[in-house]
């Protein structure tokens, strides 16, 4: 039996991956398997929350909460070991993309909400966090996030508890970095950006002049959020994929590398 084509073809292209270390090989794997090149560079550290007993106590809310929301895949696998044994059978459990109901099913939680949109403003859509008055929502997250989701459902009068699971830290800049500038125009063709914190970082670590390179790079990011920041912030070829599911992100750098060639 032949082995299963790839989806589509890279022409070994260089891709810069930005993601987290611990989530960035199923993307490499793909990209491989494309005919691609993956450049790790992993730019956000994600570790657990400072304080786990308070973080403990404070999801202890769930057991009387109407609907608990997950904004992250990150938020999923930090929360869960967190959570109480008991979520109340009613419980709507709301997911911000494919990715974070994907890793809720795998630990065993019926993600009920999810937009078509993945982000706040998709959540905040959902007709089931429009009608929230009187109602006990709790939000699952990381530290230093937008506040658009809670600050909204507290407007339209639910009561909030945000419970901060996990961190993201800016990592030590790397040894590499210095060769990675000095030879961008052969190492890197394309730039991945899961999140804004992810591409604030990876201009920090650059420093001013891979900054200058990364803006005339072309940069496929996951929402159209996500492509507004990157253009404040200078660059110049930015799409977005439809999502950041694996497969979406490199059907979408095959579609720059055609554009490209």
């Amino acid at each position: 039996m032949s082995a299963t084509p790839p989806p589509c073809d890279l022409a070994g292209a260089s891709v810069l991956v930005t993601r987290p270390a611990h989530q960035a090989e199923p993307l490499c794997e793909l990209i491989e398997q494309a005919h691609g090149r993956p450049i790790r560079f992993p730019t956000l550290e994600i570790r657990g929350p400072a304080d786990k007993h308070a973080a403990r106590a404070r999801l202890q809310t769930a057991r009387t909460a109407d609907i608990l929301v997950f904004v992250s895949a990150n938020a999923v696998q930090y929360a869960f070991p967190l959570l109480p044994d008991q979520l109340p059978l009613n419980i709507d459990i709301a997911a911000v993309g494919r990715a974070t109901a994907k890793a809720l099913s795998d630990a065993g939680l019926d993600p009920t909400l999810l937009p078509e949109r993945a982000d706040s403003e998709g959540l905040l859509a959902l007709p089931a966090l429009t009608e929230v008055r009187g109602r006990r929502v709790v939000v699952v997250r990381g530290n230093g996030g937008r506040e658009l989701l809670a600050d909204t459902l507290r407007e339209r009068g639910a009561d909030v508890e945000q419970v901060e699971v996990y961190r993201r830290l800016l990592p030590s800049r790397p040894t590499g970095v210095a060769n990675l500038v000095a030879n961008w125009p052969r190492l890197v063709q394309i730039v991945t950006a899961s999140s804004n914190a992810i591409l604030d970082n990876l201009f920090t670590l650059l420093g001013d002049d891979g900054a200058a390179l990364l803006r005339d790079t072309p940069i496929v990011v996951m929402s159209q959020r996500m492509a507004e920041h990157a253009l404040a912030r200078g660059c110049s070829r930015v799409h977005v994929a439809m999502s950041a599911a694996d497969a979406e992100v490199l059907a979408t750098l095959c579609e720059v590398c055609r554009d490209v060639a």
